[in-house]
Formats: structure tokens, C-alpha cells, sequence
């Protein structure tokens, strides 16, 4: 059939002409690949065809090279890499032809696809002579060739890693770009073009950035391009500002007055989307100066050589009154859009930033703003003040901010119930949230809440939480922070005598009509497990008539038949929300005795209750579900016991569901608590639960981070059931070693390191497991042949000197697991490991106290075995 007609009817109304089009084109893929690809490409670059066809031919085109899925992109680019050499050529040459097609939407798509051919045959060596190309076109007319040219590279940039193409090569393309972003040239779409290839190849720019005339010249060009008369050119010059402030930070320090000028006549007279970007450039240097400072702590002397300009510091005089003004910029229905940016929220977020790069030296540079404001007709001017308050309370020192917050409080409960503001009282809540987040509760010395001002505050929020969603929102969740600030302190809180009124009021929140705008339903929920998480000995029986109530808003949401998928989507997110709840409810009722007898009464009715939960779905569990049942059975114990036949299949769903996998890392979690509270109870469903976690561990489709709690869980079932585990012992030693051995010898990333210290964490946790099970019974021996390979493992990380806290005091916690259970068998083989002695002292003089008390134990341990 002619391809330009299917790819029409691909696109027609009629859904059975598209349905039979799609399975056709689909047809042709599975059947003739290399034919499939070359008409495409034909299609494409063919300039007597439609432009609808050609863009979904290069669209179609473009998908077969790549996939959002991993495990389909490699295939894709497998495949393509074992295609006939000259049909990729003539596709290749027919992308590039099209670049310089007259039609856009060719041109770009066409642009888009070279960047994913040579994203997979760049690293392989392959398509050498693409970058050279693609540069002899930039210096051809007609104009909207070099625009295509341009956006190719800048796409390229974007596709493959800065190590893929040589330097010079990339010096070529940087002058190509650079030349394209110059004011000298004429056409527009071709600088916008440059420009945004610049940003994408920011990245390769390393050597030349560390050349003095190099770089001054790209950041004349780029600081001349937010001079643009075209506003989108003007954006993208910004973007790259924002870029290079994070990645080459350490190189701004001759340019920064410049950029603050440019920065500062942007925002207070360009359009919006430069506005923004020319803000975001503050708020990144803020980010990079908080990282750099907090990762030297706060205590090094103005000489130290850490690498921080201070360039925030040195600018808030002129940046403070700056982002100010942009405060009074609002728009009218800011606070009902939940996707809503502007430039007044960017000034604010960029404020907040400031404060908590500078601390106590913004104070003077607000609070006159705030004087000045606060008490206007107008109210973007009194919301203006309340935000700017808001923004500064994280950083400054309480000694600096509580006078202050003294003076505000009783003003700002007043403006929550008499503004006649929205806006005003929306912002005024969320400002209370900040003051009870950040300056109450045990850490800060003088209360701002006090007998005389707690009645007050509690009923100023409980009235909030009637006004309209947004407000009622944010009351929820300065009440939160309250309740948060109370957690430690005795077994009497200042809240006691409000608590029955705060849980009633949260409770008919949730029972809204309109409570699922703004997320209010959920900050209610919310805000009640945290008033329950909170709450002291005193309130507990409070608590329990809770449950019976909780209990009966899940039971209501199991009535529903038949339910449309909005409403089904509806009820899970309410199950959620009530699980959730259960969940804290449990967990604060079952770990105090006086409670959990009462509570206990209630076990098989929650129970039941969850398992109808998951019956409500055919093929998912639901994940706040299995989180309650792992709080339940932590709070029953053994008799966990007689939930477990039913229960059973539900947990096998969750261990196997690989698509949500933090699904799945929560199964794995509740089965470590099933085994605490069971013990040998859990032995007849041990071969089943260890097939699943041995089978997710060999599959390659199951995500990385779901791996660590599976070890994790080994050791869990092995301290459950002792001896027993020696039937699995040779699978799981075996999955150990071979993932101990992925985890030395790694160098990478931060990500990588952190994930590598979660996975030797889980590994650890197994092994000791594992010792601490067999301790103590005639089989021990079977643990022997074992030990060498682990000392080599706590050898191997020792060396690196890349482990964090948790992974140390793990490690030094086996080696005592391995001489105390093995004895005189382990006592020469740690004498004579590598490094066990060395790391045994690092520990002792550790400064944290629970390594220091785990080497001692393992010091014990290690004694007693060598000397037998």
C-alpha cells in the first residue's frame, strides 16, 4: 500500500481507518525493518509529499531508535547497529539532505533524528564524518539551513556524553555556534538556533572555559544575546547564564557585576519568561553557595581557601530591593492554579534562597519592606510584605528572627481572620506554617508559643481550616508544624486540652465537598497522623475512639460498586489516605502497652479490612496497605500468624510486581517485619518468599534501588528461622558474593557511590543476619568456607574509603558477628586478613558513639575468639 496514504490514515479521525493504519505500519516494522526505515526516510526527505506525512514519518522514525523504556532502547539500538551498512547509509545521507528543506517541521524532525542516529554511532566509532558536515553547511545560505545545522548540533550535544567527540572538533563547533549567536548575524531563527545549541553544549566547554580569552569571549556573546530584540533569543541567552552558573561557578567571579546589571534590568523591565530566567540565575548561585558552604560547616575562618566567592553576599545590598519589588508583581488566581509560576513566586523562592545563604545579614534588608507594607489598602502590597516575612525564616538565627516573630504572631493571626484578602490570608498560613517549621519546638530555646497566645492560635487555624481550599490548606499545615513542634515534650502537651476539637475539625475537613482542590484532603490527613503521631499519653484514649472511626470511612469506601475509573482512581487515593492514617494510628497504639491491649480488640476487623483493600484491584497492590500490615504485624507479633494464609498471595503480588518497584521495596520491607514478629512462624512460607527475592535479584528488569532491601531481608528470614535457612544458604551466600564484588572496585558519581553504600549496607545487614541466626546451633560449621570471602569484602570497602556512617558501623558490626558466632574457626582468619585490625581501630576512636559501641562488642568478640 503507498506509505504517504497509511501515514495520512494514521492520522485520520476515524478510528477504525487510524487503528488499521497503525497495525499496517506496525506490520511492516516487524516484517521488512531496513525496508520499513528507508521508506521513512524517503518519506521524509521527499519535498513533493505532505507535511504532515514527512513529520510523522521522521516522528516514526525517531522512535525506532529510541524508547523512554531502558531495556527496549537497548534492543532498538542493537538492532540498528546490526542493519546493512548501505541502507543506513542512504538513510543517514537522506537526513541530512533534509536539513536544508524548505519546510520547518521537515527540517526539525529531520534534526532530531540525525541527533539519535548519532547518539548510538558516535561511541561505537561510527559516522565520523557527521560533525564535519554538519559544519561546512553553517557556513552556507540560505539561512534556514544554518538554523537546522545549528539545532542539529545542539541536539547532538544533547545526545551523547562530552568524552564522545574530540576537542578539536568540539572547538569547532563552539565557533560555529558562537558565530551563529553573534549580533552581526542577520536572521533570527538562525541565532536562536546558536543560542540554544550553546546551552546544550555547555557541557563540553570544560577546556575552553578554563581559557582566559576563551572564555571572556563566550560570555561576551552570550551576556550580548540577552540584549536581543527577539524576546525567545533573549530567554535562551538566559538559560545559558543559568547553565554556567552551576557548572562553571567557579569561574564567574570577573563577570558577576555585569551579569547583575543585565540580571536587574531584566527583571524589572523585560517580559516575563526573561524575567524568570534572569531570578533563576540568583537562586543558582544561591544553591551552589549553600552546597559549598554547608559541605566546608559553618565554622572555617574568612582565609580558609574553601571555594566559595560569596558573590551573594556581596550582592544582597542592590539584589535584596531587587527581588522585593518582584514580590508585588502577583497575579490575580495565583493560589487556586497548582502549576502556577510567576515572576512575584520566583522573587520569593529566590528570597528564601538568599536567607539561607547569608542568614542573619538579610534581616535589616527586609524588615523595612515588611514595615512599610504590611498595613497598605492595597492588598499586593500587604500579601507582598507576609511573603517577604515568610521567605526569610529559614537561615537567620533565632535570636535574630524571634523578637521579630513576637511582634508579628498576634498581628497575623488577626489578618488570618479579618483580611479581606484571599491572597493575604492564604499567604499569612503559610507564613505561620514557616514560623512552627523553623522556630518551634525542642531545638529553639525561647517558645513563641505560649499558655498566654496556644488558645488563640489553635482557634484562629481551626476557623481557617472552613475558608476556601487554598487557605484551609495551608491552616492544615501551620497546625502540622505545630503539632510537630510538641513531639518531645513529656507526658504532658500544651495541645491536650485542645486535641478532641483539632481531630474533629480535621475530620470534617476531609469530608469537604470541595476538599480535593488545592490537596486539602490530603494535608488533612496529613496533618491528623501527625496530631496523633505527636500526641502524649494523656490524649491516647483519644486516639483509640479514632480508630473506630477511621475504621468505618474505609469500610464506606469498599460500598461502591461498579465505579467509573475517575471514581476508582478517586477511591484508591482515599484508601490511601486512610491506610496512611491506620498505619500512624497502630504504630503510636502498639508501642505503648497500656494502649495495644485495647487497641488489639481491633486487629481482625483492620485486617480484613486491608485485605478487601487489595481485593478492590486485580493486578496492583496497594502500596499504603502493605505499609499498615507491616505496622500491624510489628504491633501483633506471633499471632500475626493466623492472617498469614490469606494474606499470602497478596505479598507474592507485591514481590512480583517489577513496574511499580517501590511496590515491590515495600513488600520486601513488610516481609522483614513479618519475620520479626513471626519468628519460626514464618518457615512454611519461607521457600516461597525466597524464590521471588532470589528471582527479582537475577533479573535485569527489576530497578537497582529494589536489590539492597532484598539482602536486607535475607538476613531478616535467617535471624527468623535460624538453622532452618540452611536450605537457602548456598543460593543466598552465592547472590551475596557476587553483588559484594560488584560493590568494591567502583568509581563514579555521587548517585553511584550513595547507591553503592546502600547496596554494601544490604549485604551487611544479610551476613549478620545469617551469623547472628546460626549462632549457637550445630550447624555453624556450615558457615566456615564462607568467611574468607566476606573478610575479603570488609577488606575491599576498608580500602576504598568511600563508605558512609551506616556501611561502618555495619561492617564493624559482621566482623564481631563472624568471631563471635564462628569462635576459634574465625579467630586466625581475621589475624590474618588485611585490614581488619586497622579498621578495628579507626572505629574505636570513632566521634560517633553507636560505631564506637559496635567496634567494642566486635573488640569482645574478636578477644574471645583468638584466645580459645
Amino acid at each position: 500500500m503507498e506509505v504517504t496514504q497509511v501515514l495520512l490514515n494514521a492520522q485520520s479521525i476515524d478510528g477504525a481507518v487510524r487503528n488499521n493504519a497503525e497495525e499496517s505500519l506496525k506490520q511492516f516494522q516487524e516484517q521488512n525493518l531496513p525496508g520499513f526505515l528507508l521508506v521513512l526516510s524517503g518519506e521524509l526527505v521527499n519535498e513533493e509529499k505532505p507535511v504532515e506525512t514527512r513529520k510523522l514519518a521522521g516522528l516514526i522514525l525517531k522512535n525506532a531508535l529510541d524508547a523512554k523504556d531502558q531495556q527496549r532502547k537497548v534492543e532498538l539500538v542493537q538492532r540498528w547497529l546490526l542493519l546493512d551498512g548501505n541502507a543506513k547509509s542512504q538513510i543517514k545521507s537522506g537526513l541530512l539532505k533534509t536539513l536544508s528543506s524548505p519546510v520547518s517541521d521537515a527540517r526539525s524532525t529531520a534534526s532530531q533524528v540525525v541527533a539519535k542516529v548519532a547518539g548510538i554511532e558516535l561511541p561505537h566509532k561510527q559516522w565520523p564524518e557527521l560533525v564535519v558536515s554538519l559544519l561546512s553547511n553553517v557556513h552556507q545560505l540560505p539561512a534556514h539551513a544554518k538554523q537546522a545545522t545549528l539545532e542539529t548540533l545542539g541536539y547532538l550535544c544533547e545526545e551523547v556524553s562530552p568524552d564522545v567527540i574530540d576537542q578539536d572538533q568540539v572547538n569547532k563547533i563552539l565557533t560555529a555556534v558562537v558565530q551563529g549567536m553573534s549580533a552581526s548575524e542577520g536572521n533570527i531563527d538562525v541565532r536562536l538556533a546558536a543560542t540554544r545549541a550553546l546551552y546544550n553544549a555547555l557541557g563540553f566547554a570544560q577546556a575552553n572555559f578554563s581559557n582566559d580569552m576563551e572564555r571572556d569571549y563566550l560570555m561576551r556573546v552570550v551576556c550580548e544575546a540577552t540584549q536581543s530584540p527577539d524576546v525567545r533569543v533573549r530567554q535562551a541567552a538566559f538559560e545559558c547564564l543559568v547553565s554556567i552558573s552551576s557548572t562553571y561557578y567557579e569561574k564567574l567571579a570577573p563577570y558577576i557585576q555585569d551579569i547583575f546589571n543585565i540580571t536587574a534590568k531584566a527583571v524589572r523591565e523585560d517580559e516575563e519568561p526573561v524575567a524568570l530566567q534572569a531570578v533563576e540565575f540568583w537562586s543558582s548561585i544561591c544553591d551552589e553557595e549553600i552546597d559549598i558552604l554547608e559541605e566546608y560547616g559553618g565554622d572555617f575562618t574568612g582565609d580558609s581557601n574553601i571555594p566559595c566567592f560569596y558573590f551573594i553576599k556581596q550582592a544582597i545590598p542592590a539584589l535584596v530591593p531587587m527581588l522585593l519589588e518582584t514580590l508585588l508583581k502577583q497575579e490575580e488566581d495565583q493560589d487556586q492554579d497548582e502549576g502556577a509560576w510567576n515572576i512575584a513566586m520566583a522573587g520569593g523562592t529566590c528570597l528564601g534562597l538568599v536567607a539561607r545563604t547569608v542568614g542573619d545579614d538579610i534581616v535589616p534588608l527586609v524588615v523595612p519592606f515588611i514595615e512599610e507594607n504590611i498595613t497598605k489598602p492595597d492588598w499586593r502590597q500587604r500579601e507582598a510584605a507576609t511573603y517577604a516575612f515568610g521567605s526569610i525564616l529559614e537561615g537567620p538565627s533565632p535570636e535574630k528572627l524571634i523578637p521579630l516573630v513576637n511582634v508579628a504572631l498576634t498581628f497575623m493571626l488577626t489578618a488570618l481572620t479579618k483580611d479581606p484578602n484571599s491572597h493575604v490570608k492564604d499567604t499569612t498560613a503559610w507564613t505561620l506554617g514557616r514560623i512552627f517549621e523553623f522556630l518551634h519546638g525542642s531545638a529553639v530555646d525561647t517558645p513563641i508559643i505560649t499558655q498566654a497566645n496556644c488558645q488563640q492560635i489553635i482557634t484562629v487555624l481551626l476557623h481557617s481550616m472552613k475558608d476556601t481550599p487554598n487557605v484551609a490548606e495551608k491552616a492544615c499545615g501551620a497546625l502540622y508544624f505545630l503539632a510537630q513542634g510538641y513531639e518531645e515534650v513529656g507526658p504532658s502537651s500544651p495541645l491536650t486540652p485542645f486535641f478532641q476539637e483539632i481531630v474533629q475539625s480535621l475530620l470534617t475537613v476531609t469530608h469537604r465537598e470541595d476538599a480535593r482542590e488545592s490537596r486539602l484532603r490530603t494535608a488533612a490527613y496529613e496533618t491528623l497522623n501527625e496530631v496523633a503521631r505527636c500526641s502524649t499519653e494523656e490524649t491516647a484514649p483519644l486516639v483509640l475512639q479514632l480508630v473506630p472511626v477511621i475504621i468505618m470511612e474505609l469500610h464506606n469506601t469498599l460500598e461502591g460498586q461498579k465505579l467509573s475509573s475517575d471514581e476508582k482512581e478517586k477511591q484508591g487515593e482515599l484508601q490511601g489516605l486512610l491506610c496512611g492514617c491506620l498505619q500512624v494510628i497502630i504504630q503510636k497504639l502498639g508501642s505503648s502497652e497500656s494502649t495495644k491491649h485495647v487497641f488489639m480488640q481491633y486487629a481482625d476487623q483492620i485486617m480484613g479490612l486491608f485485605l478487601k483493600v487489595f481485593a478492590c484491584r486485580s493486578a496492583t497492590v496497594h502500596e499504603e496497605a502493605m505499609l499498615a500490615i507491616g505496622a500491624l504485624a510489628y504491633a501483633t507479633g506471633p499471632d500475626f500468624a493466623k492472617y498469614m494464609p490469606e494474606f499470602y498471595r497478596y505479598l507474592e503480588m507485591g514481590l512480583q510486581n517489577f513496574e511499580e518497584y517501590q511496590v515491590c521495596a515495600v513488600t520486601v520491607g513488610v516481609v522483614g517485619d513479618i519475620c520479626r514478629a513471626l519468628e519460626e512462624k514464618i518457615v512454611p512460607y519461607c521457600d516461597g518468599i525466597m524464590t521471588h527475592l532470589l528471582k527479582n535479584l537475577s533479573s535485569n528488569q527489576l530497578h537497582r534501588s529494589v536489590k539492597p532491601p532484598i539482602f536486607s531481608c535475607f538476613g531478616d528470614i535467617a535471624l527468623a528461622v535460624g538453622e532452618y535457612f540452611e536450605k537457602y544458604l548456598m543460593w543466598a551466600m552465592s547472590a551475596l558474593q557476587s553483588a559484594a564484588e560488584l560493590s568494591t572496585h567502583t568509581a563514579g558519581d555521587d548517585e553511584l557511590i550513595e547507591y553503592i553504600n546502600t547496596l554494601r549496607n544490604g549485604i551487611l545487614e544479610a551476613y549478620s543476619g545469617i551469623f547472628q541466626g546460626f549462632k549457637n546451633s550445630p550447624k555453624t560449621q556450615l558457615l566456615i568456607p564462607y568467611a574468607p570471602h566476606i573478610l575479603q569484602f570488609l577488606d575491599g570497602i576498608y580500602m576504598e574509603k568511600d563508605m558512609d556512617d551506616v556501611v561502618m558501623k555495619a561492617a564493624i558490626g559482621v566482623l564481631g558477628d563472624l568471631a563471635d558466632t564462628l569462635g576459634s574457626h574465625a579467630g586466625s582468619l581475621i589475624q590474618q586478613s588485611v585490614s581488619s585490625k586497622d579498621f578495628l581501630n579507626e572505629c574505636l576512636s570513632s566521634e560517633d558513639l553507636m560505631i564506637k559501641e559496635s567496634a567494642e562488642w566486635a573488640k569482645l568478640a574478636i578477644t574471645r575468639a583468638i584466645s580459645v
